[in-house]
């Protein structure tokens, strides 16, 4: 067994790997994700006595079998995109000649739809934010202010998720000096750190203006003085930055109480935003840039859950629809005129 091959999961490359994809501002979450199956990977190597520079295809063919065996497909993909990244990125650095895994067909997930709420749907999800605001006024007197800041933040979240579609991640860290709301508008930091501008319609400015003014002040009167209070717009009831465990947490309540399907996530209301839209006729570009969306072909996936769309665009474009609905396609010109 070769040095290289035998060495623990501390393997310095694997460790070289980590820190560059912290430094490229990976989530924790990609990151412990990419540590455990790069460390299995490895460890898998190692034990077989493989340098991990050079496994044979038989290597990696072995090594997908035994990955495919009682795995689940969303994990087995998950764990092929770290290991190519690792050797793409090994290529780069000069600590390896070439990928191994460059010439094996891998396993695909099929892309799966993504759930969307209809625009009924959003309007019962803010009549029961609507309705916990009313009964916060009506609840105990000594949580009485507190239970009505919560209502408006909650009303502020959900305006805002679904004004802007923005992710999970990007609420929790929205930032107070972000925040213009005379133009309506909210910059956040999203994937690969990129910088973007969100959208704030009228309903989103008012609910969040009124949560400014009404309820973060009090949520804050809930903290200790130990420190400068938090420039996150969204607090929680002790008046610390609300996490995304929080969010999720608070989002999720309010769907079952608008009585929502079962699998309605936070999430939703981003892919609900796009492809409202689009249903609105939106060009796909501008939906791109709002989503924040590198590549163009992942805002594509939202033209194929907006069929109302698609059948406007095809009885306005094409001459035998437009005639199926009462408008005279030009006759076609005579062979030889």
């Amino acid at each position: 067994m070769s040095a290289v091959a035998g060495e623990p999961a501390t393997h310095p490359a694997l460790q070289r790997f980590l820190r560059a994809l912290a430094a490229r501002d990976a989530s924790p979450h990609t990151v412990r994700a990419y540590t455990t199956g790069l460390t299995a990977y490895l460890d898998w190597l190692a034990a077989r006595g493989v340098d991990w520079r050079r496994p044979a295809r038989a290597d990696l063919r072995a090594y997908l079998a035994e990955l495919g065996a009682g795995t689940s497909r969303t994990t087995v993909a998950q764990r092929l995109a770290a290991i190519r990244s690792f050797h793409r990125w090994a290529v780069r650095e000069g600590l390896a000649d070439g990928d191994p895994w460059g010439a094996i067909a891998t396993p695909r997930l099929p892309r799966r739809l993504p759930r969307v709420l209809e625009v009924d749907q959003v309007t019962r999800l803010l009549a029961a934010v609507a309705a916990e605001l009313e009964a916060a006024d009506l609840s105990a007197p000594d949580r009485g202010p507190q239970a009505t800041a919560l209502a408006l933040r909650d009303r502020a979240l959900v305006e805002t998720a679904y004004a802007a579609g923005l992710r999970i991640s990007e609420l929790a860290a929205a930032d107070l000096g972000s925040l213009d709301l005379r133009r309506g508008e909210l910059r956040v930091i999203g994937k690969g750190r990129k910088e973007r501008v969100g959208l704030l319609g009228r309903p989103a400015i008012g609910a969040i203006s009124d949560y400014l003014d009404g309820g973060r002040p009090i949520l804050l009167e809930h903290r200790g003085a130990e420190s400068a209070p938090p420039t996150t717009i969204f607090l929680n009831h002790r008046g610390e930055p609300l996490g995304v465990r929080g969010l999720r947490y608070r989002l999720d309540r309010l769907c079952r109480l608008a009585g929502l399907p079962i699998g309605v996530s936070p999430h939703t209301l981003r892919h609900s935003f796009a492809t409202h839209l689009l249903d609105g006729g939106a060009d796909l570009r501008v939906v791109q840039e709002l989503l924040g969306h590198e590549n163009l072909a992942t805002t594509q996936i939202y033209t194929h859950v907006s069929p109302s769309r698609l059948r406007d665009a095809y009885r306005d474009a094409h001459p035998r629809a437009r005639r199926a609905t009462g408008v005279e396609a030009e006759p076609a010109p005579e062979h030889g005129a």
